[in-house]
């Protein structure tokens, strides 16, 4: 089956390791996997080390290919990661900013990619940003944009830590339902970190529950759930 494995896979910092010698067994394609766990447990380091953005050492096999032998520049062809916030200062328009990120993964500022453009947006219920600049957005607006940015690239595999944190209940829901469906139409992995449990319960495939840089619990959401874990 297709998917991301991880194997004996330990990242951090130079003088900090956060992750030691984590095992994740297959992730399918097509499926959203919930990574949940306490502050500080290395959620948004293992989400940034299969991105290449910090020290990692051991294998992440996608498609039994590993991600650790390609080179930054190859790895942002298949991967993409969305930090909790995009950078503040930008001024460039919203339909700008896509189009760039268009651009650069290879895409073409055509009438087809505008289409693509305007019909994320759409999904999204942003169209009316379109012509606005990025340094005068909300933060959850910026977060729906850096979304935006991120679902046009097609990625095999996207990584989205805390895309809703700035999203107010009933929007969270309807990003979720977005995220699903476009991981499905487009087959790839995803990774959300989110700390709502009740987001992991219903918007999770799969749900893995990380503590102190060590996979503590894998598998279904009502399996990995439970009020001894949470507890912990």
């Amino acid at each position: 089956m297709r998917g991301l494995m991880l194997r004996s896979f330990s990242a951090g910092y130079s003088t900090q390791p956060v992750i030691t010698d984590l095992n994740v067994p297959l992730l399918p394609r097509g499926k959203i996997t919930i990574l949940l766990g306490p502050n500080g447990c290395g959620k948004s380091t293992l989400l940034r080390s299969l991105a290449g953005l910090n020290n990692a050492d051991g294998e992440a096999l996608l498609d039994g290919e590993d991600l650790m032998s390609l080179s930054f520049a190859e790895r942002a062809q298949k991967v993409v990661f969305l930090p909790q916030s995009l950078p503040q200062g930008v001024h460039l328009h919203v339909l700008e900013s896509i189009i760039v990120v268009l651009r650069a993964s290879g895409g073409r500022d055509n009438a087809q990619g505008r289409a693509q453009i305007l019909a994320i947006l759409e999904q999204l219920g942003i169209t009316h940003l379109a012509l606005q600049y990025l340094d005068q957005l909300s933060g959850g607006q910026r977060q729906l944009v850096g979304l935006a940015q991120s679902l046009i690239r097609r990625p095999e595999l996207l990584l989205l830590d805390e895309p809703l944190s700035a999203l107010d209940l009933n929007y969270q829901f309807h990003v979720m339902d977005l995220v699903r469906r476009d991981t499905q139409a487009q087959n790839r992995v995803t990774i959300v970190v989110a700390h709502d449990i009740n987001i992991a319960l219903r918007h999770g495939d799969h749900d893995l529950m990380q503590k102190d840089g060590t996979l503590v619990a894998s598998g279904a959401p009502d399996k990995v759930i439970s009020a001894e874990r949470l507890a912990g």
